[in-house]
């Protein structure tokens, strides 16, 4: 391929961070002792006790840097799962509540249109289950507006949700703001919010947000795969969604892994002392990478607002090109870029959310299609995003010809 003669092989660029990150060798090493300890931390012997003094010093050492209490610390397989106990579990408390045979009739959720197909998904249950769901717009920036969402409550509204940072152009939501003007309409309102890869460049601090329920995932914080967590306030009211014995105070049946846990706490601890340097470092990066490739790609158009984004994320649109063989061509010369959520790569179909930008949105048409996400991370150097922007011009220059 004429590509990979103009560039031979040199080592792999990863712009992907935001689908998945990799796992910190603090974190390994945490895995690896706590493997060891076998024993299953609900047993009363002395392996167990020791697997479960591991399992509560992760809680506790997660449950500190959330600035909350270790038993508002739920463990779960992953921020997918977090949001549908989240959600779901919500639902199923107000059918408790309310009887099975009335489903969710005379309930209202409201949640923003450009969340994540994890929460989307959960809402659409929600519909099907009878309950009343108010889609919120963002504005032509992609912020979710707290009077928008304000507007949208009503006395019996149940829950809202509000990803905290969108996971496809990195604008950070007001949360805070949100909160506030949600709860001067009614305050017994519940407000989750997914925060996703928020916590790694945003102080994660849950009752500084006031927010009832609180989605992470370890996947996306450089720590192992397979463990997330739910912050669940006093405030929340929600019900198991999985079957089986006791655990996680009842919440998550099932047996904790306790090393994957353990990774879990090691790498948001260390990714949390790094965090301000951090941000810096990538927002430099970011926006010189943002400036070079406005200049040297004819027609882009920049999706996301990088005054009010994460600094390691960056989407773009770039007409005349599918997005899908950008992304396969400049994989082809070792850079690896999304063009949206990795659950939702290789669907056919538009963005969901750079649908929703612009003056007059739905923006639709080649802007929403043809989008490429570049999300930096520890590893990412401006030399290779100057490798980036020559290797993307040049794929561009070759697709015209």
């Amino acid at each position: 391929m004429w590509l990979r003669n103009i560039f031979p092989a040199k080592k792999r660029i990863y712009l992907d961070y935001a689908s998945a990150t990799p796992v910190l060798s603090e974190a390994a090493r945490a895995v690896s002792r706590a493997a060891e300890q076998f024993g299953n931390p609900g047993s009363i012997h002395s392996e167990g006790v020791v697997a479960k003094a591991s399992l509560n010093g992760a809680r506790e050492k997660i449950a500190s840097l959330l600035s909350c209490k270790a038993r508002e610390v739920v463990f779960v397989s992953g921020g997918t799962e977090a949001n549908n106990l989240a959600i779901l579990g919500t639902a199923r408390a107000r059918m408790y509540q309310i009887g099975q045979g009335d489903a969710l009739a005379n309930t209202h959720w409201v949640v923003s249109s450009i969340e994540h197909p994890s929460v989307l998904e959960c809402f659409a249950e929600v519909e099907r289950l009878g309950g009343d769901v108010t889609f919120v717009d963002p504005d032509a920036r992609g912020v979710i507006l707290p009077e928008t969402v304000a507007r949208a409550v009503r006395e019996n509204t149940v829950l809202i949700s509000i990803g905290w940072a969108n996971h496809e152009i990195g604008v950070v939501q007001p949360i805070r703001d949100i909160v506030r003007a949600v709860r001067a309409i009614n305050e017994n309102v519940c407000v989750h919010v997914d925060a996703g890869q928020a916590p790694l460049y945003l102080s994660p601090q849950v009752h500084t947000l006031d927010v009832d329920l609180f989605s992470i995932d370890s996947g996306k914080l450089y720590g192992p795969r397979g463990i997330g967590a739910l912050y669940v306030s006093h405030r929340a009211k929600i019900a198991r969604t999985m079957l089986g014995g006791s655990q996680e105070r009842g919440l998550r049946a099932g047996t904790e892994n306790v090393a994957l846990a353990t990774g879990f706490a090691a790498a948001f601890e260390q990714i949390q002392s790094e965090r301000e340097s951090e941000r810096k470092r990538l927002q430099s990066l970011r926006d010189t990478f943002a400036k070079n490739l406005a200049t040297r790609v004819t027609g882009l158009v920049v999706n996301t607002d990088t005054q009010r984004s994460l600094p390691h994320m960056f989407n773009v649109s770039i007409p005349n090109i599918q997005s899908e063989y950008a992304t396969l061509a400049l994989d082809s010369v070792g850079i690896a870029v999304a063009t949206k959520s990795a659950c939702r790569e290789g669907e056919e179909g538009s963005s969901h959310v750079v649908a929703m930008l612009g003056e007059t949105p739905p923006a639709g048409g080649w802007r929403a299609q043809n989008t490429l996400r570049f999300s930096l991370g520890r590893a990412t150097t401006g030399r290779d995003l100057n490798r980036v922007v020559t290797a993307l011009v040049d794929i561009l220059s070759h697709t015209k010809r």
